[in-house]
Formats: C-alpha cells, sequence, structure tokens
C-alpha cells in the first residue's frame, strides 16, 4: 500500500529535479509519465508542437493509458498549453481524437479555416456528438414539453362537440349514481382548439468564443423542440451581426457548422431582430442565452429588453448552458434584468427541459429555479 502511495506521488511530482521519491516507474509507468511530461512539464518546449508527428502517437497514448474523461481535460490541456489547433487539421490525428462538446466547440471555431481533406471527418466527429446528446436529451425534451402543451390543450368549459369523453368519465367517476346507472359530469374536460402550433419559442444565442459550449447544447434542444409541431421554434445566433439559422434546425450538424464562434457581442441587435420575428409576444418564450457583456449600445439594448417585457413575452436570460456553471457575466446587467422581472441564472443541459416546461406552462422560474437549487444572480 504505501509502495503504491509512492508511485502515484512520483506520476504526480513528475521526476527530475521535482522528484523527492527516488522511486523507479516500469516499463508502463513511464510511458505514463512521458505522455504527462509532454503536456505538463513547463521546461519542455515544442515536445509536442503543432506540426511534430509526436502528436498522434500521444493521442493514442493517453487513449491507452487514462480514461475518456481524463483524455478530454488532457486534450482541452493539449489546445490551450501548446497551441495544438494544427492537430484538428490532420485526418487521422482527428479520428483519434475522443470527440466531446468541447471538442465540436473548437471546430465550430475552426469551421471556416479547416482544410477540405478534413471537414468530412470533423463532420463525423461532430455527427458522433451530436448523435450522443439527441439519445441522451431528446426524449426528456419532447415529454418536459410536450407535457407542458398538452395541459394547456385542456378545455374546462368545452361545448358538446369538443367533450374527451374518455377523460370526463374518468374524472367523474366519483360522481356515479347507483340508481340510475349513471355518472353525472360534474366536470367536463374538452380537448380545447386545436392550432397548429401552440407556444413560439426563440433561441437567442451569443456566439463570441466564450459560449462555445452552450451554442452546442442550444442547438441539439433546438433541433429537438423544431420537432415538436405544437411548438414553433426559431434559432437565432449573434456576435457583431445576427443570423437566423431556423431553416437549420432539421439537421443539428449543419446548424452547429453555420455558427462562427468568436468575434464581438451586440445584444441589442440581437433583441432588435427577435422583436421583428415576434407576432404572438404572449404565448412566446425567449431564451437569451449570453454573458450580459454588451459591446454595441447597452442603453438601446435595455430599452429593447424592458420593451419585450412589457409586451408580455417570456423572457429567460442564461448566463451559460453547460455543466460547467456561469462563467464571468456582467452583474450590471443582470441586475437590470433581473429589476425588469426576467430570471438570469446559468443552467445544465440535464435542467434544460424542465426549465421549458416550466416556462411554456408560465410558471415562476424563480420559484422553479429555486426548487432546483439554482442560485438566481441578483
Amino acid at each position: 500500500m504505501e509502495e503504491e502511495q509512492i508511485r502515484k506521488w512520483r506520476l504526480i511530482l513528475g521526476g527530475e529535479q521535482n522528484d523527492g521519491t527516488g522511486f523507479k516507474l516500469g516499463k508502463t509507468d513511464l510511458q505514463m509519465d512521458g505522455a504527462l511530461s509532454a503536456l505538463y512539464d513547463s521546461d519542455r518546449k515544442g515536445g509536442l508542437g503543432p506540426s511534430s508527428p509526436n502528436v498522434s502517437r500521444w493521442l493514442g497514448d493517453i487513449r491507452t493509458f487514462f480514461p475518456n474523461t481524463v483524455v478530454q481535460v488532457m486534450q482541452q490541456d493539449a489546445l490551450q498549453r501548446l497551441n495544438l489547433t494544427q492537430m484538428l487539421f490532420e485526418k487521422e490525428m482527428l479520428e483519434q481524437v475522443e470527440a466531446d462538446v468541447h471538442l465540436v466547440a473548437t471546430l465550430m471555431t475552426l469551421s471556416r479555416v479547416i482544410p477540405d481533406k478534413t471537414k468530412d471527418t470533423a463532420r463525423k466527429v461532430v455527427r458522433k456528438v451530436v448523435d450522443q446528446l439527441l439519445a441522451r436529451l431528446s426524449q426528456p425534451m419532447q415529454q418536459a414539453v410536450s407535457g407542458s402543451i398538452s395541459r394547456s390543450l385542456r378545455n374546462t368549459r368545452p361545448r358538446h362537440h369538443e367533450i374527451n369523453w374518455h377523460v370526463t368519465i374518468l374524472k367523474n367517476l366519483k360522481h356515479y349514481q347507483p340508481d340510475y346507472k349513471t355518472i353525472i359530469p360534474e366536470t367536463r374536460i374538452g380537448y380545447g382548439r386545436k392550432r397548429t402550433s401552440l407556444k413560439d419559442v426563440v433561441l437567442c444565442i451569443d456566439q463570441s468564443g466564450s459560449m462555445g459550449t452552450s451554442v452546442v447544447y442550444s442547438g441539439i434542444f433546438g433541433s429537438v423542440m423544431a420537432s415538436i409541431p405544437a411548438v414553433n421554434t426559431k434559432m437565432i445566433v449573434f456576435d457583431t451581426k445576427v443570423a437566423d439559422l431556423t431553416e437549420e434546425l432539421t439537421d443539428p450538424v449543419e446548424l452547429l457548422f453555420g455558427v462562427q464562434l468568436g468575434g464581438g457581442t451586440d445584444i441589442n441587435a440581437a433583441l432588435t431582430y427577435c422583436q421583428q420575428i415576434i407576432t404572438r409576444p404572449l404565448d412566446t418564450v425567449m431564451v437569451l442565452i449570453t454573458d450580459l457583456f454588451e459591446g454595441g449600445n447597452e442603453q438601446q439594448m435595455r430599452k429593447k429588453a424592458t420593451e419585450l417585457a412589457a409586451a408580455g413575452v417570456q423572457v429567460v436570460v442564461l448566463l451559460a448552458l453547460n455543466d460547467e456553471g456561469a462563467p464571468s457575466y456582467d452583474h450590471d446587467n443582470a441586475q437590470f434584468f433581473t429589476n425588469l422581472g426576467i430570471p438570469v441564472f446559468a443552467c445544465t443541459p440535464d435542467l434544460f427541459p424542465d426549465l421549458m416546461a416550466a416556462a411554456l406552462s408560465k410558471q415562476d422560474l424563480n420559484a422553479w429555479a429555486a426548487r432546483e437549487d439554482i442560485v438566481l444572480k441578483k
């Protein structure tokens, strides 16, 4: 047991002048140590440079020695510490990368400059992650949203031809009259008035570089909601310009490749565009996903937010839609939105379906967030 503890400390310390253990590593441990040193030894320069042939082997090594969760962390560290974006430009290397939402965000950032020879491989990587996320998140999203819409369909004052007799009978079984062998329908439940779409949802997403994983999850959820007939979903992304990607919602991979991460932020321009496409404010939920750092006209941005709230649009501000929590954000603008009665918080992907269900049924989102132990940003 003591030997195992010393071995772990030797791997942590990294050997050479940092090593105070005197422990001798075996062959496998030396290979593991080499993979760690190539990335984390600050004295090593260029050991995994962008053009180094060792990168492909290194990617294979870390997948051999470490679990997937650790591999993903090391890949991200390699991109940040050693500027290994070049590894995404080689088909062979890209095929070896452990795909996750962070890698997809990186590919989205580089989508305009990825060489033609690796574009197909990049799309396959994105498709793999998208399919995994859809498998995990699609059913909860459909159930939550469809259930919320179905409840809003119920009509407790139906005309005769609108009565849902099956539900009405079940609701009134307690009013069965044995003498008359019949049920008195004290409460009548109707189908309600059916429309092509009962609710409008506008996802308005900041595509600046810091919002990468939030954009990925937003694209997935947007595609799922677009498949629900009772919800009319639009997806708007923005930096200093505004792009309407609603047409791409049927294919989340194409949608994500249509996003250009990076650049400035003009929230005012985005809110102005959204205000123009909202035709039923009282039946609209608008989810604004941004860190609220406004690079455009802040005064006009606040004016647009005030107008949207006053018109009856249910606006929600998510500082992030990811598993990492809220990034740095503009506290003054967050306070302004909160003062308007607009909820401002970060949300995880697992909670987002319930958030949308609560918003579509016009629940108090502050109370919902409190129940889910989400700390609102005051």
